[in-house]
């Protein structure tokens, strides 16, 4: 028979019983809790890998809570290309919108209904050209030590944006300075260019009885050795609600761009299509204010209702018979 447990014993087995217990409940919440540290960690680590496309084609920062300050506020971001800009003004989308949609970075965002550029392409087909073109030029440098500018490239496009012309043009002189860190012109476009009078006949008729929207006109009209009457030129660079943006006596194409179109040109090598683009823009964006001025320096000859005193007619002398 086995022996009787005291009193004390069966106290002592009780609370070990206990202690027991909870080291084992224990045991089985540990893994629990290493389990959500663990995942919590991978989701701090990863977390840039699930962090929306739109964030990273902007440079936005992520704001840490609690944190007012100006390190916590977005990056600056990149600016819209002048084809972007003017695809979205058409459709009446926000350009970071559209780059925010396709999560891409902004200079190379494609839009699918957008119709291709095609570099020296020439006449397009099948595009309305209306009664405003935008029109910009490339040069290039002959006549040595002289420098004058010569005519490399020429891109038209519509009010819309859209390519109506583009070809880069044979200069009839020696080349001194390709100047391809700015006309982004060299020696090997030269291959399919075309020649200078085929280019200037069928600029001229894109341009006949049409308004030509550009920056500094003069200079692109005198490389391509036309004229064209002032009432049907709407320059950017001589429009006066621009003259503030200017540090000289006229305002630079690339600062108007990005002043007040926010807009992205000329970083490197420049491009005559995405000129062209900048310029209409920014004469759509204030066309009103532009036909102002227009009517201001171009009054419409009024004819009299009649009321005034006319002249006397000087009376015939009768000839000698």
């Amino acid at each position: 028979m086995a022996p009787e447990l005291s009193s004390n014993w069966k106290k002592l087995q009780s609370v070990l019983k206990k202690e027991n217990s909870v080291k084992a409940d224990k045991k089985r919440k540990a893994p629990t809790e290493q389990t959500r540290n663990s995942i919590a960690k991978r989701r701090r680590l990863l977390g840039d890998l699930f962090e929306p496309a739109s964030t990273k084609a902007l440079g936005v920062k992520r704001r840490k809570m609690g944190n007012g300050s100006s390190s916590g506020e977005a990056a600056a971001q990149a600016a819209p290309s002048a084809t972007l800009a003017l695809w979205a003004e058409d459709n009446d989308i926000s350009a970071r919108d559209l780059a925010d949609a396709y999560g891409e970075d902004f200079k190379n965002t494609t839009v699918p209904t957008k119709r291709e550029d095609k570099v020296n392409g020439g006449l397009s087909e099948d595009v309305e050209i209306g009664k405003y073109v935008g029109l910009d030029c490339e040069m290039v440098g002959v006549g040595g030590e002289q420098d004058r500018s010569v005519l490399a490239r020429i891109s038209i496009v519509n009010f819309h944006g859209t390519q109506v012309y583009d070809s880069f043009v044979r200069p009839k002189e020696f080349v001194t300075d390709w100047r391809t860190h700015v006309s982004g012109v060299s020696p090997k476009n030269m291959a399919t260019a075309r020649e200078f009078d085929d280019v200037q006949q069928e600029v001229a008729k894109i341009l006949k009885g049409r308004v030509i929207v550009g920056h500094a006109l003069k200079n692109d009209l005198d490389a391509l050795m036309l004229g064209h009457s002032k009432r049907d030129i709407r320059d950017t660079s001589k429009f006066p609600g621009f003259k503030q943006y200017s540090t000289g006596k006229y305002p630079k194409l690339k600062t108007l761009a990005k002043e007040i179109l926010g807009v992205e040109i000329q970083g490197g090598e420049h491009s005559s299509i995405e000129d062209a683009r900048a310029a209409m823009l920014l004469f759509r964006r204030h066309k009103s204010a532009f036909d102002i001025d227009h009517a201001q320096r171009f009054p419409v000859k009024v004819q009299g209702s009649g009321g005034g005193k006319s002249n006397p007619k000087k009376k015939k002398k009768k000839g000698k018979h």
